[in-house]
């Protein structure tokens, strides 16, 4: 289990990346348009758009960053923080739907608990 553990640390970091990458991308493109326009009120309207889902879809992102290396360094909150913004992710067809259920299929089973937290004794189901 210890290398799914690693391999869904991995997953959210880098699609936390990819979202933050794709986040620039976005921003630039609806940026570069309002300039392109050569309009005031456009450029403005559209930087101002542009800046908004920048900003939404980084602050999306960071969470993913964060519980992925807190998976890495084994800590019970990142498998918490993990599970919810997996569940977020089921929303992302295709891929961010089998990366969540991939994560959340490894961090809710036995012995993925028992790993993160070996003190509390596991229900049996």
């Amino acid at each position: 289990m210890e290398g799914h553990i690693t391999a869904v640390a991995a997953l959210s970091i880098g699609l936390s990346i990819l979202g933050i990458i794709i986040a620039f991308i976005i921003f630039a493109v609806i940026g570069g348009i309002g300039v392109l326009t050569n309009d005031p009120d456009a450029a403005l309207i559209l930087i101002s758009v542009g800046s908004a889902i920048g900003i939404f879809l980084t602050i999306l992102s960071i969470p993913g960053i964060i519980g992925g290396i807190g998976l890495l360094k084994r800590r019970e909150w990142a498998r918490i923080l993990v599970l919810v913004t997996s569940a977020i992710q089921l929303m992302n067809i295709p891929i961010g739907t089998a990366v969540g259920a991939y994560s959340i299929w490894v961090l809710v089973q036995k012995e993925t608990v028992r790993i993160f937290n070996p003190i509390l004794p596991v229900p049996s189901a």
